[in-house]
C-alpha cells in the first residue's frame, strides 16, 4: 500500500505504537494514535513520539472511522474487541507493526515463533547471521521494534525477527524466507481463548511462504509434526531424541544436519558454553535457518561455540555464602519453567508466581522431581499455585506466600544451605508487579547482590 498522505489509526500508545507512528510520519502518512484508556496522558504520548500528532482517547466516532485508510494494531491489543469489529465493518485493512515494517522494509526475513525458546534461538541466529553477513537486524519481541530499523535497510539486509502469536494475528503479506515454530504448548489462552486459535495464529508465520522457503519444525511436537504435512514451505524437522533421515538432530553428543543424502556435523555439545537439551534444540533451529540463508557450516560452528546464552534465561547470577543464584525470569509459562528446574543439579529454593494467564501448573509441579526444598510464591497466582502444588503432593509446609519478590528472595536465602541453589523461574508473566520480565529479572539480581553485601 502506498502510505503517502494516508490517514492511519494506530491502536495503542506503547513502544510498538510509537514506533509505528514514527515510521508512518517518515513515510509522509498521517498517523492518529488511539488509546481506549480515557485517562492516558496525551502530553506524555507526544513527548515519546517527539512531534505533534492527533491523539484520540476513549471512544472513537464513526465520523473519524470514515476518514481512515488503514488501522495498525499494537500486539498487546486483542483483536476481538468491539471497536475492532467496527474497523472490520468499515472494511478497513488491519495490520500489525510487523506487517507495516515488512511492507516498508527491504531485504530478506528469517522469523522464529513458538511457545518457548524463541529469544535464545533468535539471539543466536542473529549472531550467526552477523558473523557472516554485513547487514543484519535483530528485531521483534526480543527488544528492538521492527519499525525502528526498516528505514536503514538496503536490499542486502537480513532481518531476524522474533514474532509472537499476537503479532502474527495481524499479518497480510509478511513472507520470511526461513521460518521456525520451536514448539507448541498452552500459552496466552486468556487472549486466544482456545488452543486451536493459538495454533492457527502461530502457523500464520508460514502463510505466505513457498516451496523455495523453509520452515523448521520440532519433530517431537505432535502438533507441529502434523502441521508439517500441510506446510507450504519445505519442512526441516529437528529432534534431540532421534536420528532423522532428513533434518537436524542430536546423535552421540553431536548436532548433525542431513539433506537426505549427505550428513554434516555442525557442533559437538561439549564445545558449547550453553547447557541443557532445550538449548541444543535452540541451536538446531538457528543452524538450520542460517544454513538455508547461505551461511557455511564452519561459520555456524564457530558462532555456536562462542555463544554464551541470553540474559534472564537460566542466567547464573552469583554465589553467596555457598549458594548459587539463577535468574530465569524469562520462564513466563509452566513449560518454560519446567526447563528451568530441570537444569538445576542441586537442592533448590524456587521462586514462582505472577500474572495469571489462566494456565494449569500441574506439569510444572510434577517436574520438580524432588529438587525443590522451599517454594516461595508471589503475585496474582500465588494461591492457585500453592493449591496445585499441595494437590500434586508437594509438602504444604515447604510453601510460603509473599507480598513481593524482595521478601521471597530473602526467605529463599534464609532457607538455602551451602551447596543449594535459589532459582527465580516464575511460570507466569510479570505484568501487575513489573513492567516486563526483564525488570523482574534485574530486580531479582539486585536483591541477590544486596544479599552478598550483608
Amino acid at each position: 500500500m502506498e502510505l503517502n498522505n494516508k490517514k492511519v489509526l494506530i491502536f495503542g500508545s506503547g513502544k510498538s505504537g510509537i514506533g509505528a507512528a514514527r515510521l508512518l510520519l517518515a513515510r509522509h502518512a498521517v498517523p492518529v494514535i488511539y488509546d481506549g484508556n480515557v485517562h492516558a496522558d496525551k502530553e506524555a504520548i507526544i513527548e515519546k513520539l517527539g512531534q505533534p500528532c492527533e491523539i484520540i482517547l476513549g471512544d472513537i466516532s464513526d465520523k473519524v472511522l470514515d476518514t481512515l485508510d488503514l488501522v495498525i494494531m499494537s500486539p498487546g491489543v486483542p483483536c476481538d474487541l468491539p471497536v475492532v469489529d467496527r474497523f472490520r465493518a468499515k472494511k478497513l485493512p488491519i495490520w500489525g507493526e510487523i506487517e507495516l515494517a515488512y511492507q516498508i522494509g527491504k531485504g530478506k526475513v528469517l522469523a522464529v515463533t513458538g511457545t518457548n525458546g524463541k529469544t535464545t534461538t533468535v539471539t543466536l541466529l542473529g549472531e550467526i547471521m552477523k558473523d557472516f553477513y554485513p547487514e543484519v537486524y535483530v528485531v521483534g519481541n526480543i527488544g528492538t521494534p521492527y519499525t525502528d530499523v526498516v528505514l536503514e535497510q538496503t536490499e542486502n539486509a537480513y532481518t531476524v525477527a522474533e514474532v509472537s502469536s499476537f503479532q502474527l494475528e495481524t499479518i497480510d503479506t509478511f513472507h520470511p524466507i526461513a521460518s521456525a515454530l520451536t514448539n507448541i504448548t498452552e500459552d496466552h489462552l486468556n487472549r486466544h481463548h482456545t488452543m486451536e486459535e493459538y495454533i492457527r495464529c502461530k502457523a500464520r508465520v508460514t502463510e505466505n511462504q513457498t516451496p523455495e522457503d523453509v520452515c523448521v519444525l520440532n519433530y517431537e511436537d505432535e502438533v507441529l509434526r502434523a502441521f508439517g504435512e500441510k506446510c507450504p514451505a519445505e519442512v526441516i524437522f529437528f529432534s534431540s531424541s532421534r536420528v532423522l533421515e532428513k533434518g537436524i538432530y542430536l546423535e552421540d553428543n553431536v548436532i548433525k544436519i542431513s539433506d537426505g543424502q549427505k550428513v554434516l556435523p555442525v557442533v559437538r555439545t561439549d564445545e558449547l558454553q550453553i547447557l541443557g537439551l532445550h538449548n541444543f534444540e535452540n541451536i538446531m533451529v538457528a543452524a538450520a535457518m542460517a544454513h538455508h540463508a547461505g551461511v557455511t557450516i564452519e561459520s555456524i560452528h564457530d558462532t555456536c561455540c562462542a555463544f554464551k546464552g541470553v540474559e534472564h534465561r537460566i542466567e547464573y547470577v552469583t554465589e553467596v555464602r555457598g549458594v548459587k543464584y539463577y535468574n530465569d525470569s524469562k520462564g513466563t509459562n509452566p513449560d518454560a519453567a519446567i526447563k528451568g528446574i530441570q537444569a538445576m543439579n542441586r537442592p533448590t529454593c524456587l521462586i514462582g508466581g505472577g500474572y495469571d494467564k489462566e494456565l494449569p501448573f500441574d506439569s510444572w509441579i510434577r517436574a520438580f522431581d524432588g529438587k525443590v526444598k522451599f517454594f516461595a510464591l508471589i503475585g496474582q497466582t500465588r494461591e492457585t499455585i500453592a493449591e496445585t502444588a499441595v494437590r500434586c503432593g508437594f509438602p504444604k509446609e515447604k510453601i510460603a506466600l509473599f507480598e513481593n519478590l524482595e521478601e521471597a528472595t530473602k526467605a529463599c536465602a534464609a532457607h538455602a544451605e551451602e551447596g543449594d541453589a535459589v532459582l527465580l523461574s516464575p511460570a507466569c508473566a510479570s505484568w501487575g508487579q513489573f513492567d516486563n520480565y526483564e525488570q523482574r529479572g534485574d530486580m531479582f539480581k539486585q536483591y541477590v547482590y544486596d544479599l552478598a553485601k550483608e
